[in-house]
């Protein structure tokens, strides 16, 4: 027989929200950017006003911890589930402010008309509109009177009948009478279950969950200062992204500003640099892996709630150990010179831009393996050696797209056990043997994903070996990302469309080159064969037609440095699939020429 996990619990919204204003449920979305566009809030009290459901909330009570006298502690109750939906309520409702986007503090302002009983968002033609109650904060205002209420809205709208305002704003009011089921977990289940409930009754994916209930986990501890650590968090991911508000976040947020951990993102505010822009996930998940030496962030919950993995208990020493460590690795991981470090070894790997490090995962655990390098005071240029050559494997295996995760814990218990060098000396040799560069990465480079991780290999294998564009006499690749150079189809996409083949085909990998818009536009939808004896002749008289090369072994050189076979020059211009298996050989060992240079 099964044991029922969870009790549910009808409560009306005007006790929900008593409770979490005197903290008996802790709602740590609260003090995060609020997400929700203004619009849903208002049809969430329109459903409310209509009598419909609005779903479940899931709260779950910390497990008791034994305290240091040995006396047993109970937690507060966690929203784990409805938190958006309580603090649109609380910001509808009863005025509180919320936190954009932007880390400005707002109002949202949701008015009513009485006569349509309809919602809407205030707007400034309503504000104009007598016919309008601007705000329905007005109306839940314990002080309020609903008779002067009343009285004030028919004096300005003489046309509708009293009784019918009066009954109308009754119900309005009445929403707070309204009853929302509360799903209480167990208060004995172990974080397991309680992560795997969460996970289950949210859509978002198993990754950003576990994240969000390690988030909330931090927020609502207030005796070891879990919500500025989780500001902390917060604030250095938004001003990796918008460094200009360092200054708000210092003149609004003055508590945080007096905090030590201001200061140590205060670098930030002068960096427009979004080659690595982490998230919440990516801060836990590094700072985490890397100083508690585990993978897996339910290990993460279950720490922070004391949990002692040998005894299975719970205790409020694990608690208060687990918040000084995670601290000290979020410190580490905002810190200036790591993290400026790992960018910089990224790039001089040739991963110039954003857009050639879509692997966020591979990003963290190279960080990762970084501090790690530094923990075990290895000489500067071996770590950033064996970082450069981790995080390039890792690409181009894709070590950690299925369930990072588990690759997480595998690799960081692998690590501290064996130590950096010695275990990724032995990965990267078994993860890419001779066959990989001549079997595996040329099947794999049959794709026509220009973001697939082949081609930003590829890319910053070129960027790394200061190759010239395709048809180029003095451009880079490098020059050319960086500023928006033309990915070029070698058989122009036009040309096969006309051959009957589809997006799949024309697409691939292996027919694009990275070229000067000049060059792409001049060759056009013309045929291979002939653009390619066009070069030929241009070659021969000097007369320019695509790029700037005159001479035939510069242009042999250039078509050898774009991978392009140059048969293409030798009279055969080859058959377009022809082409693709030739292609894709000659970049894999681009590739493996840039990775054994790295």
């Amino acid at each position: 027989m099964t044991t029922q996990r969870y009790s549910v619990t009808p409560h009306p919204i005007d006790t929900l929200l008593t409770w979490v204003k005197s903290g008996e449920i802790a709602i740590p979305e609260i003090q995060r950017p609020f997400v929700w566009d203004k619009s849903k809030v208002r049809n969430l009290l329109d459903s409310l006003y209509q009598g419909y459901p609005v779903g479940y909330l899931i709260a779950w009570r910390n497990p008791t911890v034994r305290l240091k006298d040995g006396t047993p502690s109970a937690g507060k109750r966690i929203l784990i589930d409805g938190q958006q939906r309580v603090t649109a309520l609380m910001a509808a409702l009863l005025g509180r402010e919320v936190l954009t986007k932007d880390y400005k503090r707002e109002r949202i302002r949701i008015a009513f008309h009485p006569g349509k009983e309809k919602f809407e968002v205030h707007n400034a033609a309503i504000a104009k509109d007598a016919a309008w109650l601007g705000d329905i904060v007005a109306v839940f205002d314990p002080g309020a009177s609903l008779v002067e209420l009343t009285d004030t809205y028919a004096g300005k709208n003489p046309n509708m009948d009293r009784k019918h305002i009066s009954r109308i704003f009754e119900k309005l009011r009445g929403i707070t009478n309204n009853h929302v089921g509360l799903i209480e977990l167990a208060e004995n289940l172990d974080i397991e279950t309680v992560t795997e409930i969460f996970i289950r009754v949210n859509s978002a994916g198993t990754e950003l969950s576990q994240a969000d209930f390690a988030m909330s986990k931090i927020a609502v501890n207030e005796e070891h200062e879990g919500n500025l650590l989780r500001k902390a968090i917060d604030y250095f991911c938004h001003l990796t992204v918008a460094p200009e508000m360092y200054s708000h976040i210092k003149e609004t947020d003055t508590a945080f500003a007096k905090s030590e951990f201001l200061p140590k993102m205060s670098w930030l505010k002068d960096v427009n640099d979004d080659l690595y822009d982490p998230t919440y996930t990516d801060m836990l998940r590094v700072a985490f892996t890397s100083e508690f030496g585990r993978g897996k962030l339910q290990d993460l919950v279950a720490m922070l709630s004391g949990r002692n993995f040998e005894t299975m208990q719970y205790e409020e020493v694990i608690v208060e150990q687990s918040f000084t460590q995670l601290k000290k690795g979020i410190l580490t991981f905002m810190n200036k010179t790591n993290f400026n470090r790992l960018t910089m070894i990224l790039r001089s790997s040739g991963f110039l831009l954003n857009q050639l490090t879509r692997s966020r995962n591979a990003i963290n655990f190279a960080y990762i393996l970084y501090l790690q390098g530094r923990t075990e005071n290895l000489p500067a240029d071996d770590i950033e050696y064996i970082t450069r050559r981790w995080y390039s494997m890792s690409i181009l295996t894709r070590r950690y797209s299925g369930s990072p995760e588990t690759a997480f814990d595998v690799d960081i218990r692998q690590i501290r056990a064996q130590g950096v060098a010695s275990y990724a000396a032995s990965v990267i040799e078994n993860e890419l043997p001779a066959t990989f560069w001549t079997g595996m990465l040329p099947q794999s480079m049959n794709t026509s994903s220009s973001t697939s991780p082949y081609f930003i290999a590829y890319q910053a294998a070129q960027v790394y070996l200061g190759d010239k564009g395709f048809l180029s006499t003095d451009i880079t690749v490098r020059d050319l990302l960086l500023n928006s150079g033309d990915k070029h189809h070698i058989y122009p996409r036009k040309y096969l469309q006309r051959q009957g083949m589809n997006r799949g085909l024309y697409n691939q990998i292996a027919n694009f080159v990275i070229a000067q818009s000049e060059i792409n536009i001049a060759i056009r939808d013309k045929e291979p064969d002939h653009y390619f004896r066009e070069l030929i002749k241009q070659c021969k008289n000097g007369k320019k037609l695509y790029g700037g090369i005159t001479d035939l072994e510069e242009l042999r050189t250039n078509l050898e440095t774009n991978c392009i076979p140059t048969s293409m020059i030798d009279g055969t211009v080859p058959d377009y699939k022809d082409f693709l298996a030739e292609r894709r050989k000659l970049m894999s060992l681009k590739i493996k020429t840039w990775f054994e240079s790295l």
